[in-house]
C-alpha cells in the first residue's frame, strides 16, 4: 500500500462506482425495453421471463472468467475492455425483431454484468482489510443502475423509442470505458508483480479455493441477497402492471423506490460489517427478510367462516402502499446482506478474490437469471401472482437455518467438550451429572466390531437384522407415499378435476423433484443425528402429506396450487431412501453389505408397486366408513373413494414410526459432522456414480411415476391400472435377489451389461409405440417395460455395491498416512456418504422422466421424443462404465476377477 493515498483512494472507487453504475444500468435494461418487446412479439409470461433473464446468465457465468483475468491481467484493463464490448452489443441490440435473435443480442448485453467481479477485485486491491468492507460497500451502489433504468428508460422508451433507447445506453457505456481507462491506473498489486517480472497465478490455482464447502454457503447467500435484487428488479415492473392495474412509467417509478434502497444502502452495510461483523449483518438481512417474503407471499384471499350465528366473511390482501412500503425494507436489507457476503471474501481468500468472489457473483447472477424464468413458469403454472414470493421465502429459509446450523457445529467444535458439560436447560444446573442423569440410552451403542467374526456372531448379527427389518417396512412406506400422485392424478379428471395432461404430469413429476432435492440434505442426516432419531422423523413426517391428500381429494374446488404443494411434500418419502441406505451400510460387515443394502433398497423399492396395487383396489369402497369421508361420483355414475390414497397409509405409519423409535439404535462411532462427510465433493467417483446410479436408479423410480399415466395416455382403450404396479415390483423384486450376482461377478461388469439389456428395452418400446394401433402392440409395449423394470433392479443393487470397493480401493492411494484400521472407517464413511448422495442426484429421475414425457407429448405428440433421449444417455453409461471401470487397466478390472484383492485395506482389521 506504499505511495497510496486517499486521494487515489478515492478516485480509483468513484470511478469504479460510475463504471458499474453504467454497466449495471445497462445489464437490467430488459426490464422495459422487455415490456415492449413482449407486446410486439407477443409472447407469453414464460418467454418474457427467459428474456429479460438471459443478459443475467451471461452477466453470472462470466463473472468467474473475469475473476480470474483480472487477477491475472488487472482491472484497469479487463475493466475497459468489458464496458466497450457490451456496448457493441447494446448497439446491435436495435437492429434485430425475432425472438432468438433477441435471446442472442441480451447473451451480449449480459456482459455488463460481468463488471461487478471486476470492480471488486480491482477495489479491493486499493485498500488495507479493515477497511475493504466500506470500500466495496459503496463500489457496490452501483446496483443503483437497475434503479436508473427503472426509472429513466420508460421516458426514454416513450420519447425516443426502444431502439434508440439501446442505442443511447451503447453510446454512454462506451463514452464511460474511455473515460474510466484514461482516468485509473493498475492496481499497486499488479504493478508491483509487473515491476518484478513474476508471471500471474494460474487459472488452476485460482480456482483452488473452490472446493472448500464454506465458498458455496457464501454463494447460496449470495444467490438470494443479489441474485433475487435482479430477479425483482426486473420482474416488479410486470408485477405491479398486472396485479396493481399501473401503467409502464408508473411501475418502473415504483419498482425504483425497491431497487435504490437495495443499491444505496450496500455503503451501510459494508460500514456495518466492518464494524459489527458480517456474521451478525446476516443475521438480520435473513431474518428481517423472511418476514417480508411472509407478508408479500400471502395472496388476495377471501375467507367464510362457518359461525355460530351464521356466515362471517373477511379478505385478505396486500394494498399498492403496503405493499411499496414492504418492498422497501426488503430492498434494504437485501443491501446490508450483499455488502457482507463480500465482506468476507478478502479477509478469508485476499489471494483469490477474483475466483472465489467470482464464483459467489456467478452463483448470485444465475439467480438472477433462473428465479425470473421460474417466476415466469409459476405464474403460467400456479397462476398466482405471489408465487414468486412465496419461491424466495423457501430459498431465504434454507439459507437461514444453513447458516445457523454452520455457525452452531464451529462453536461446538471450538468449544465441543465444555459444551457438551453443560445442562440442557439452565434449571438443570444443580442436578447435572453423569451419576443422576447419564450420558446416553440403551439405544446409543459405543462398542460396534462388525467386521470381528466373534462379535458379529454374538451381538452385532442380531442388533443388525432388527435395524434392517425395521428400516424395510419404514422404507416401504415411504416410497409408497412418494409415488401415490403417479396413481392418484390417472383418477382426478374423472371425478371432477378439470386438469390439462401437462398439468397431470407436472403433478406426477414433482415429488420427484422434491424427494430428490431431500436426498442431498438426507444423504448427511444420519452421521450427525443418529439413524433412530432420524428414521423417526421422516417417517411420522409422511403422515402430512398422507392426511393432506385425503382431505385435498373430496373437494373438485380445491385450488391446483394445494395440489402441487402435496406433491412436494410426497417427497419427504423420496428423501427417506438416502437416509436409510446409509444408515443400514453403518451396521453390516462389508462381506453381507451389499445383500444387506439390496434388501433395503429391493423391498423398499417395492412400496411403490405395493401402492399400485393396494390404491386402485381400496379407492373403490369406503374402508374407513363415516370417518373417511363420502364417495365422489364418477362420470359414468360410478362411485370412488379417492381419499383412501393418502388415508391408507396413515395407521401403518403410526406403527412404524413407533418400531423405528423403540426397536433401532445409533452407532456412535458412524457419528460424523457435515464437514467430515463433505470430502467426498472431492472424489471424483463420487460423481461418476451419481451418474451410473442415475441410469439405474432414476430409471427405475422415474418409469415407477411415470409408467401409469404414459400407458393410459398411449393406451386409452386398455385398463392399464390393473397392470402398472408389476413393474415397480419386478425392479423392486430383482433388486432384492440379485445383490449376490454383483458379490459373485463383480459389479462393474454387471453394470455394463445391464445398461446393454436397457437400451435393448427402450428400442424394444419405441419399436411397439410405432404400432400402437396394432392388436397386441400392448403387451409388447409392456413387456419390454417389465425388461427395463428388471434391469434397472439388477443395476440398482450392482451400482451400490461398486461403491464400498471403490471408496476402499481409492483411500490406499487417497489417505496413504492412516492405519489400515483408520482407513477401513474413513472408506466406511465416505462410501455411505456417497451412497446417500448418489441416490439424492439419482431420484431427479423421478421428476425428468415423467415431465420429459409431458414436455415430448405436448411438443411432438408423443413419448418418442423422450424415449430416445433416454437411449443416447444410456449407451453414455456404457461407455463411462467401460472405460473408467471393466476394460483392462480400469479401476475394477483385477479386482472383479481376483488378480487384486477386494480390500486391502481391512485385510489387517480382519
Amino acid at each position: 500500500m506504499s505511495g497510496v493515498t486517499p486521494g487515489k483512494q478515492n478516485k480509483i472507487l468513484g470511478m469504479s462506482t460510475l463504471a458499474f453504475t453504467a454497466c449495471f444500468a445497462v445489464w437490467t435494461i430488459f426490464s422495459i425495453l422487455g415490456v415492449r418487446i413482449k407486446q410486439e412479439l407477443g409472447l407469453t409470461d414464460t418467454e418474457f421471463g427467459i428474456l429479460v433473464a438471459t443478459p443475467v446468465l451471461t452477466g453470472s457465468v462470466s463473472r468467474i472468467f473475469l475473476g480470474v483475468w483480472t487477477e491475472q491481467y488487472g482491472g484497469r484493463l479487463i475493466y475497459t475492455l468489458q464496458m466497450l464490448t457490451t456496448a457493441v452489443a447494446a448497439f446491435l441490440l436495435s437492429k434485430v425483431s425475432t425472438y432468438p435473435m433477441f435471446l442472442v443480442a441480451a447473451l451480449g448485453v449480459g456482459l455488463a454484468g460481468g463488471s461487478f467481479i471486476v470492480g471488486i477485485a480491482y477495489v479491493s486491491r486499493w485498500y488495507p482489510k479493515d477497511k475493504q468492507g466500506t470500500a466495496l460497500g459503496i463500489f457496490g451502489v452501483g446496483n443503483v443502475g437497475a434503479a436508473v433504468t427503472n426509472f429513466a428508460a420508460p421516458f426514454a422508451v416513450v420519447a425516443l423509442g426502444w431502439q434508440q433507447t439501446a442505442q443511447l445506453y451503447a453510446v454512454i457505456l462506451a463514452v464511460m470505458a474511455i473515460v474510466f481507462y484514461l482516468t485509473t491506473e493498475d492496481d499497486p498489486a499488479h504493478k508491483e508483480r509487473k515491476a518484478r517480472g513474476e508471471k500471474a497465478p494460474s487459472a488452476l490455482m485460482q480456482l483452488e479455493p473452490l472446493r472448500k464447502q464454506q465458498v458455496w454457503r457464501f454463494a447460496l447467500y449470495y444467490f438470494f441477497v443479489f441474485g433475487a435484487f435482479v430477479a425483482l428488479a426486473l420482474w416488479l415492473p410486470r408485477y405491479l402492471i398486472g396485479v396493481y392495474g399501473l401503467d409502464l412509467k408508473t411501475a418502473g417509478m415504483l419498482a425504483a423506490v425497491y431497487a435504490v434502497p437495495a443499491s444505496l444502502f450496500r455503503a451501510y452495510g459494508g460500514y456495518l460489517s466492518d464494524r459489527y461483523g458480517a456474521r451478525a449483518v446476516m443475521y438480520w438481512t435473513l431474518g428481517v427478510s423472511l418476514i417480508c417474503l411472509f407478508m408479500l407471499s400471502y395472496p388476495n384471499t377471501d375467507y367464510i367462516i362457518h359461525g355460530i350465528t351464521g356466515e362471517i366473511a373477511f379478505s385478505t390482501r396486500m394494498g399498492l402502499v403496503p405493499f411499496v412500503v414492504t418492498v422497501f425494507v426488503l430492498g434494504f436489507f437485501m443491501s446490508l446482506g450483499k455488502a457482507a457476503v463480500y465482506k468476507h471474501i478478502p479477509v478469508y481468500y485476499p489471494e483469490h478474490v477474483g475466483s472465489v468472489g467470482g464464483l459467489v457473483g456467478m452463483i448470485g447472477g444465475l439467480g438472477g437469471f433462473v428465479l425470473p424464468i421460474t417466476f415466469g413458469v409459476m405464474n403460467d403454472l400456479i397462476g398466482v401472482w405471489t408465487s414468486c414470493f412465496m419461491l424466495l421465502f423457501g430459498i431465504v429459509a434454507v439459507a437461514l437455518c444453513w447458516m445457523h446450523f454452520s455457525i452452531r457445529a464451529m462453536e461446538r467444535e471450538a468449544v465441543g467438550k465444555e459444551l457438551s458439560s453443560l445442562p440442557e436447560f439452565p434449571e438443570m444446573q444443580h442436578i447435572h451429572s453423569e451419576e443422576k442423569h447419564g450420558r446416553g440410552t440403551g439405544a446409543l451403542i459405543t462398542d460396534w466390531r462388525p467386521e470381528e467374526p466373534d462379535f458379529w456372531k454374538t451381538t452385532g448379527n442380531k442388533i443388525a437384522q432388527r435395524n434392517l427389518w425395521i428400516s424395510i417396512p419404514c422404507l416401504l412406506l415411504a416410497f409408497s407415499v412418494w409415488l401415490v400422485w403417479s396413481v392418484v392424478v390417472a383418477k382426478l379428471p374423472a371425478i371432477g378435476f378439470n386438469y390439462s395432461t401437462d398439468q397431470l404430469f407436472w403433478l406426477a413429476a414433482l415429488p420427484g423433484l422434491s424427494g430428490a432435492t431431500l436426498r442431498i440434505f438426507y444423504s448427511f442426516m444420519v452421521p450427525i443425528f443418529g439413524g433412530r432419531l432420524w428414521t423417526t422423523l421422516t417417517t411420522a413426517s409422511l403422515l402430512i402429506p398422507a392426511f393432506g391428500i385425503g382431505y385435498a381429494v373430496q373437494d373438485p374446488n380445491t385450488p391446483y396450487l394445494i395440489f402441487l404443494v402435496l406433491a412436494l411434500l410426497c417427497g419427504f418419502g423420496g428423501g427417506n431412501f438416502a437416509s436409510s441406505m446409509a444408515n443400514i451400510s453403518f451396521f453390516f460387515p462389508k462381506a453381507q453389505k451389499g445383500n444387506a443394502l439390496a434388501l433395503n433398497a429391493g423391498l423398499g423399492n417395492a412400496g411403490v408397486s405395493v401402492m399400485q396395487f393396494v390404491v386402485p383396489l381400496v379407492i373403490t369402497a369406503g374402508v374407513f366408513g363415516a370417518i373417511g369421508g363420502e364417495p365422489q361420483q364418477m362420470s359414468g355414475g360410478a362411485q370412488l373413494w379417492l381419499q383412501n390414497a393418502g388415508f391408507v397409509w396413515v395407521p401403518f405409519l403410526l406403527v412404524t414410526t413407533a418400531l423405528a423409535w423403540f426397536g433401532m439404535n445409533d452407532i456412535a462411532s458412524a457419528k460424523a459432522s457435515f464437514k467430515d462427510q463433505a470430502v467426498i465433493f472431492q472424489r471424483k467417483h463420487n460423481w461418476i456414480m451419481c451418474w451410473l446410479y442415475t441410469g439405474t436408479f432414476g430409471s427405475f423410480i422415474g418409469y415407477s411415476a411415470g409408467f401409469p399415466l404414459l400407458a393410459k395416455t398411449q393406451f386409452p382403450e386398455i385398463d392399464s391400472l390393473q397392470f402398472v404396479f408389476l413393474g415397480p415390483l419386478v425392479g423392486a423384486l430383482s433388486r432384492a435377489a440379485t445383490g449376490w450376482i454383483s458379490d459373485r461377478f463383480g459389479g462393474g461388469r454387471v453394470t455394463l451389461y445391464t445398461f446393454v439389456l436397457m437400451i435393448a428395452a427402450v428400442a424394444g418400446v419405441l419399436y411397439f409405440l410405432g404400432i400402437k394401433d396394432q392388436p397386441g402392440a400392448f403387451w409388447g409395449f409392456f413387456a419390454m417395460f417389465m425388461v427395463l423394470f428388471f434391469a434397472t433392479g439388477i443395476g440398482n443393487a450392482s451400482t451400490f455395491q461398486m461403491i464400498p470397493i471403490i471408496m476402499r480401493s481409492e483411500l490406499e492411494h487417497l489417505m496413504p498416512g492412516l492405519n489400515p484400521a483408520e482407513r477401513l472407517r474413513q472408506a466406511e464413511k465416505e462410501s455411505a456418504a456417497i451412497i446417500g448422495f448418489t441416490s439424492a442426484i439419482a431420484a431427479y429421475g423421478a421428476f425428468f422422466i415423467p415431465k420429459a414425457y409431458g414436455s415430448s407429448i405436448k411438443l411432438t405428440g408423443g413419448p418418442e421424443l423422450a424415449l430416445w433421449g433416454f437411449l443416447i444417455f444410456y449407451v453414455s453409461c456404457v461407455l463411462l462404465t467401460w472405460f473408467v471401470y471393466t476394460r483392462r487397466g480400469g479401476l475394477l478390472h483385477d479386482i472383479e476377477r481376483g488378480i487384486a484383492p477386494r480390500s486391502p485395506s481391512a485385510a489387517p482389521a480382519q
